[in-house]
């Protein structure tokens, strides 16, 4: 493999204007930029991302922690997320790097091994907990990183974030199941420990009341899991409790699908008798009869924005950037 050296002798020029034309090419005139990049391609010369990274200070590779999820069961949400974040750091001539690692304490020596045999120079952070060491350590070794979500229950965020505004999601669900007839609306929940589930139901509370509806907590299901079956039993504990009930948001496809199938146990049919909704818009969002109405997280902007601001020179303060959901309307709630 050529070297910086045997580029700069075949160009012609210094090992700088080499060093240049790879790292700062507006410093170079534009016939010096072309003998340099074509001397470049005919050595096929390859930079030393480790050396580069060590004299810029630049993210070249990405490490990114693959979540464990129970049961050893797929998350498709976070596979559609990891292809999107993969694709934006391809085109920005990065890579991800993927490994695992407990959560917690016990996954920091993880980090700390990847870093200092320099096989990452940054970390895209995901599934972060309410005083999450990882933050932390990160920000005492100077390591850049940015998570995909919010630190929930802290006062300030510990890092830069992108993240996605369940709340005003669940919001345009309800809205758009009003301008449907729907007057009595359920949720399906997570657990009270969640900041995620309570971000959620938070959209689901306000925009009920802003519209005139009941919002009492009878209204709202905590499920234990995010399972199907856990989905149908949530519906079939507000069905008993409130028979008025004719839509319920669920704070996820899965539990929205568990919802479809108690309707469907019970005889009656979603979108006309119980309207529902979800929250990712999921492949199998569109493939269950009827189909779900579901809000749909941007995955591509999501990652394009964690790679922007893991690779961009950050400006003073935290970088956060809350993006915006989109209603994607099928069966479940509008019946054609």
């Amino acid at each position: 493999m050529a070297t910086l050296k045997q580029v700069a002798a075949h160009a012609e020029v210094s090992v700088q204007t080499v060093s240049n034309a790879l790292n700062a090419p507006h410093r170079l005139r534009p016939d010096t930029l072309r003998r340099v990049t074509r001397s470049i391609e005919l050595l096929n010369y390859r930079p030393n991302r480790i050396a580069r990274s060590l004299r810029t200070s630049a993210v070249e590779l990405i490490g990114y922690c693959v979540p464990s999820w129970p049961n050893g069961q797929a998350h498709l949400v976070m596979d559609q997320f990891l292809h999107a974040l993969c694709a934006s750091a391809e085109s920005s001539g990065r890579h991800i790097l993927l490994f695992t690692a407990p959560v917690g304490v016990e996954g920091m020596p993880v980090y700390e091994d990847l870093h200092a045999r320099r096989l990452v120079d940054g970390f895209v952070l995901s599934q972060t907990e309410t005083h999450d060491p990882r933050h932390g350590w990160l920000k005492e070794q100077q390591i850049p990183f940015v998570s995909f979500g919010r630190v929930w229950k802290q006062s300030t965020q510990p890092g830069p974030w992108v993240d996605v505004d369940g709340a005003g999601g669940c919001a345009t669900a309800v809205r758009h199941l009003h301008k449907t007839g729907r007057r009595r609306i359920g949720f399906l929940s997570w657990p009270k420990t969640s900041g995620l589930a309570e971000d959620r139901l938070t959209g689901w509370q306000t925009s009920c009341r802003e519209l005139g509806l009941p919002a009492g907590r009878e209204l709202a299901f905590h499920c234990q899991e995010d399972t199907i079956d856990e989905g149908a039993r949530g519906t079939a504990e507000l069905l008993d409790a409130d028979r008025g009930i004719d839509a319920i948001v669920a704070i996820s496809d899965i539990l929205a699908l568990g919802a479809l199938r108690e309707l469907t146990r019970r005889g009656l049919t979603a979108g006309v008798e119980v309207a529902v909704t979800g929250f990712d818009d999921s492949p199998l969002a569109s493939v269950v009869s009827p189909a779900l109405t579901s809000i749909r997280q941007p995955m591509d902007q999501i990652a394009t924005e964690l790679i922007d601001i893991l690779t961009t020179p950050a400006p003073a303060g935290a970088t956060e950037r809350l993006l915006q959901p989109e209603l994607v309307v099928r069966g479940s709630s509008a019946p054609g």
